[in-house]
């Protein structure tokens, strides 16, 4: 296996480095299926007879060894590169699809939970952080749009994923109409849709693997000063490594603001096509929202892809702090707006929504580059990976609040715009929270510094503006 040592991936003079984000993004479209979940929900729970929450947890587990395999395999990761971290990713991704398959076919409900959830997660933790590091090094210039090119493909893997299981599921089951909302597959369809999904995205994720590349020791794009970055704040030329990086209070900042964000946003795709039927359950506008409910997920992972590559883009021009300043601050505008007014049009309750889950999706691709600002290119991968830990405990989090507060107020298909208004304000103190953390983000000390190399000048090395 040593094609996929990290001196095999060096590359050549001449290499084109806009070939990096299409590989990075060929892994995370095929990882971005976590949210098209909901698309067989409703078949697992009919197939293995139990409850909504009982198959939901193969979502948070999964979510959970995202943030974990991140953590714990972030350091591995950045020392044997991006080719043998996505070969691991594309296996475990598949085979967890193929074990998942099997629990479904022989009503094991626990082979799901180890197969999707375990396995298939730590393919979604080694596969999400794979790329980035790599991505962030061929484009020091530009990170923020380099990290939203691929990052955007893990907000926008649902938008194949959705209508593809759909027909998958029609094919293997004839009696199934992806139509209709009151059809459900039988768990055959969904056990060879499993295995197909498997081998296709095994095999897509390889074109990835064999496409990505690493810039050679000190390489720079054309006409690229890396003393220039000084001039922006809280952007530094030193490198911090991950342990060291855990040691600052930068790190826990950082932490706590990507932990507001997407607690704030799972409040609204944990609850995306129910919530806009009970918003407007009164007013005789129910059967409008009914129709538009079907559209509403998609609008929703369109506003998820596009916000990863848009905000994150936008962050190179006015810097990482002042980006997140507009996610929370103005994230908690909609969020008040969306409790007092979401209910009176849909129109309005769905540009509220979508803004929302852009920010959501903004945060996640920004962040990578925020890292890169405060802690140096060195092991931003490892420290990225650490970081994702907030993602695992918003996504227990968020569904938490949201499905605790909904619960106290009835039940399914009872609920109204009002039953929500406590878990929205919630959300806003939430918010509040991540602003106010983000403010308090300050430039890294020097004495956590790595010390100077050959490509960092020791009289700039540990310099921050």
């Amino acid at each position: 296996m040593s094609f996929l040592d990290r001196d095999r991936t060096i590359a050549k003079p001449g290499f084109n480095r806009w070939l990096i984000p299409p590989a990075a993004l060929a892994v995370h479209l095929c990882i971005g299926q976590a949210y098209a979940t909901s698309v067989y929900k409703t078949a697992l729970v009919k197939h293995f007879g139990t409850s909504q929450t009982a198959v939901g947890i193969v979502f948070s587990i999964a979510i959970v060894m995202l943030g974990l395999s991140a953590a714990i395999g972030g350091t591995w990761v950045d020392h044997n590169g991006p080719r043998k971290a996505m070969f691991t990713a594309a296996c475990c991704w598949g085979t967890g699809f193929l074990v998942g398959a099997l629990g479904i076919a022989t009503g094991q409900l626990w082979l799901v939970y180890l197969g999707y959830g375990v396995i298939g997660g730590i393919g979604l933790g080694i596969g999400y952080i794979s790329p980035v590091s790599t991505l962030i090094k061929w484009f020091p210039d530009r990170p923020g749009l380099a990290t939203g090119l691929a990052i955007m493909g893990f907000g926008g893997g649902a938008l194949i994923a959705s209508p593809l299981s759909g027909q998958l599921m029609s094919l293997y089951d004839p009696d199934f109409n992806p139509t209709d909302p009151t059809s459900v597959a039988n768990g055959s369809a969904v056990a060879l849709l499993f295995v197909t999904l498997g081998v296709v995205y095994f095999v897509f994720m390889m074109f990835g693997t064999f496409t990505v590349r690493v810039p050679p020791e000190g390489w720079r794009p054309a006409g690229f000063d890396p003393a220039s970055v000084r001039a922006k704040p809280l952007v530094t030329t030193a490198n911090v490594s991950a342990r060291n990086a855990i040691r600052t209070p930068s790190f826990y900042l950082v932490w706590l603001v990507l932990f507001c964000n997407v607690t704030a946003g799972i409040g609204i795709l944990e609850q995306a096509a129910p919530m806009i039927q009970d918003f407007f359950r009164q007013g005789g506008t129910s059967s409008v929202a009914a129709g538009a409910a079907g559209g509403f997920v998609g609008m929703l992972s369109i506003a998820n892809m596009a916000g990863r590559f848009v905000w994150s883009t936008t962050s190179d021009a006015i810097g990482r702090k002042p980006m997140y300043m507009i996610y929370l601050g103005v994230g908690i505008v909609l969020y008040v707006v969306l409790a007092l007014l979401g209910g009176t049009a849909t129109a309005l309750f769905v540009l509220l929504a979508m803004l929302i889950i852009s920010f959501y999706g903004g945060g996640f691709s920004t962040v990578p580059a925020y890292l890169r600002d405060l802690f140096g290119t060195f092991e931003v991968g490892a420290i990225h990976g650490r970081l994702l830990t907030a993602w695992s405990a918003a996504g227990v989090a968020g569904p938490l609040i949201v499905n605790g507060f909904l619960d106290a107020q009835g039940g399914p298909g009872t609920l109204t715009a009002a039953a929500y208004r406590p878990a929205l304000f919630t959300m806003v103190a939430i918010l509040a929270v991540g602003f106010v953390a983000n403010l308090l983000v300050r430039p890294v000390a020097r004495r956590f510094h790595e010390p100077a190399s050959e490509d960092v000048p020791a009289e700039t090395a540990g310099e921050a503006a």
